[in-house]
């Protein structure tokens, strides 16, 4: 038989202890990647799209889904309404694609009837910042606003000292061209943001929606040769073949989809696994995110 001695028996005494504070220490929480925090999403971290807010872009390769955004820019949202319903945009065309910046559509030649829609709208380019405009602050910082965030399902930018709330230049964005004149934007010339996120264009312009739904069609279109990448000859134009309100499409034709809300603890979640990535290829994380580097996710609703 072995003989014990009074050591053995204080170190086991020691292990027994640690063993029991391991098992009643609450297990050690692992970083979630995108994937998780989408894993384990509920309904309620969900909201379908609202068909008086959605527009329908078809195209000969298939549809764009824009959402709209009236919170922000009321007048200029009212007047594509009017613009979708009265037929404007049909036989139209992408008219620019500019390298690592947007496509643009509208009335090259400019002789098209507006209908009832307005010719002229105030800019619109900053909304009052209040409750009636929900924003989720981020606490990284930026270099084009004192705060970034979301709200309701857009990247927003916000300056509390002048009460003022506005939407980001990100990825998909869709904007108002307009001229010179800041109230000469109307709606009828559409861009949608193909390249690096162009910030400085933020509280310069009305931003009207993103696109949540269809980008592949836009962003692979052939680069225009002219200034500004738009297309010289009429035959490079991409035809539009129409453009409607999800309100005015049956029901049973309407794109089923869903967006993850930007109020929730599951978005916040989502947002810092994109500030600290725990994907297995990464190494560092870095410790920051971009505004426009947060994916908002759309997916077929369940």
């Amino acid at each position: 038989m072995t003989r014990v001695g009074p050591t053995t028996f204080v170190l086991a005494a020691v292990l027994s202890a640690a063993c029991v504070r391991a098992a009643d220490a609450p297990a050690t929480t692992q970083p979630r990647t995108m994937a998780d925090v989408l894993a384990a999403t509920t309904a309620a971290d969900w909201r379908p799209l609202d068909p008086d807010n959605t527009l329908y872009l078809q195209l000969p390769a298939g549809q764009v889904v824009i959402e709209l955004a009236p919170a922000f820019a009321p007048q200029h949202v009212a007047n594509l309404r009017t613009l979708a319903r009265e037929k404007y945009f049909d036989g139209l065309a992408v008219i620019r694609s500019q390298d690592n910046f947007v496509v643009q559509w509208g009335d090259a030649d400019g002789k098209r009837s507006l209908g009832t829609a307005k010719a002229t709208l105030p800019p619109e380019f900053t909304a009052r910042a209040g409750p009636q405009i929900p924003f989720d602050a981020i606490p990284d910082r930026d270099g084009y606003a004192p705060e970034v965030g979301f709200s309701a399902g857009f990247p927003a930018a916000r300056d509390p000292a002048r009460g003022e709330v506005w939407l980001a230049h990100c990825y998909g964005m869709v904007g108002a061209g307009r001229g010179n004149d800041p109230e000469s934007g109307n709606g009828t010339e559409l861009y949608v943001v193909t390249g690096h996120a162009p910030r400085q264009l933020d509280r310069n312009i009305a931003l009207v929606g993103r696109v949540v739904k269809g980008m592949e069609l836009l962003s692979t279109l052939p680069r225009g040769s002219g200034p500004l990448g738009f297309y010289e000859e009429a035959g490079q134009h991409v035809p539009i073949r129409s453009i409607r309100l999800a309100a005015d499409v049956p029901a049973a034709e309407r794109e089923d989809l869903e967006v993850i809300r930007t109020d929730t603890a599951s978005f916040r979640a989502l947002v810092e696994s994109r500030r600290n990535r725990r994907d297995d290829w990464y190494l560092v994380p870095a410790g920051h995110v971009d505004i426009c580097n947060v994916p908002i996710v759309v997916r077929p609703r369940r």
